[in-house]
């Protein structure tokens, strides 16, 4: 039995699991609900697309081998109590990486040459080519964090741009191709902007803070389209009200989802996409496959 943490998984997905009984969480699950269900079925697998699958959710099924992520990011798996059961924790890495690296891209061009705001200016009847003086990327600099699959392909994609490419990634043994590793001091001095690529840990919880942003060139693009635990929300608002940072293009949040009244919302050198960088056809079927291959393999052993 396989419990999957939303409404639905793509065909393909479900082909490779056909010998096995699925049962869904619906579109949006609490922790609670997690928690029953495995309590009523007792699962051999989760594939986690939505919610989180804490300790109390992996106590509830002792049947339960393997927790597979139907994403990159496996900061919604408690892996200590995994661990401790000895339930393996498996991702889809590189599953989605064009489409978090595509939405990064364009988050990174809308900050640059200000397109929603010159869009909202021109369906109100204003017309500011007189007025308006956009950013070019070429010959700037962009600061990485993190070189994984996603990072990496985003790096390829600026420097055809001829972009300077910077990047940090404390397990990078070697700089993927067009990227000059740095430390973090210095691809905070030195980036004409920042974007997002690594998990979120207990360690770099947030990284971009008061002090970082500090260390920043004044002007500086913040993007974010991997976790937004990753970013000092309250230091990043005062930085872009202070102009330390020109604009900020992020699709995920502290808290998600974003509820009305956050402090984001109206602000309008921010540009904000609903966690959404991973979401595309193309991607929910390779996220699926692979979430489903990685419980396959641990199940047949």
């Amino acid at each position: 039995m396989i419990l999957i943490t939303a409404a639905d998984l793509a065909p393909q997905a479900l082909a490779l699991l056909k010998d096995h009984e699925i049962v869904y969480a619906g579109k949006t699950p609490s922790d609670d609900d997690v928690v029953a269900l495995c309590r009523q079925h007792n699962p051999h697998a989760i594939i986690v697309r939505y919610g989180k699958v804490g300790a109390a959710a992996i106590a509830a099924a002792p049947a339960l081998r393997v927790i597979s992520k139907h994403g990159s990011g496996t900061d919604t798996i408690d892996k200590v109590a995994a661990q401790a059961r000895g339930v393996e924790v498996r991702a889809a890495i590189g599953a989605n990486a064009a489409a978090v690296a595509e939405q990064a891209l364009a988050l990174l061009l809308a900050c640059a040459k200000s397109v929603p705001q010159l869009n909202a200016r021109l369906h109100d009847g204003h017309w500011d080519k007189a007025t308006h003086k956009s950013i070019e990327l070429g010959g700037r600099t962009i600061g990485l964090v993190g070189l994984g699959a996603i990072g990496g392909r985003f790096a390829r994609m600026a420097a055809s741009m001829d972009m300077r490419v910077i990047g940090f990634d404390p397990y990078a043994k070697t700089a993927p191709r067009d990227v000059e590793l740095v430390d973090l001091k210095t691809l905070w001095a030195s980036a004409d902007a920042i974007s997002f690529h690594c998990p979120l840990t207990d360690e770099n919880r947030g990284l971009l803070g008061r002090d970082a942003l500090a260390q920043c060139k004044r002007g500086v693009i913040v993007v974010n389209t991997a976790r937004g635990g990753l970013i000092d929300e309250t230091a990043l608002l005062e930085s872009i009200r202070s102009g330390r940072v020109a604009s900020a293009g992020l699709d995920s949040f502290a808290v998600e989802p974003m509820t009305t009244g956050h402090p984001f919302q109206g602000e309008p050198r921010i540009i904000l996409s609903p966690h959404v960088g991973g979401v595309t056809a193309d991607a929910y079927v390779k996220m699926g496959v692979a979430a489903a291959e990685n419980v396959l393999s641990v199940l047949r052993g």
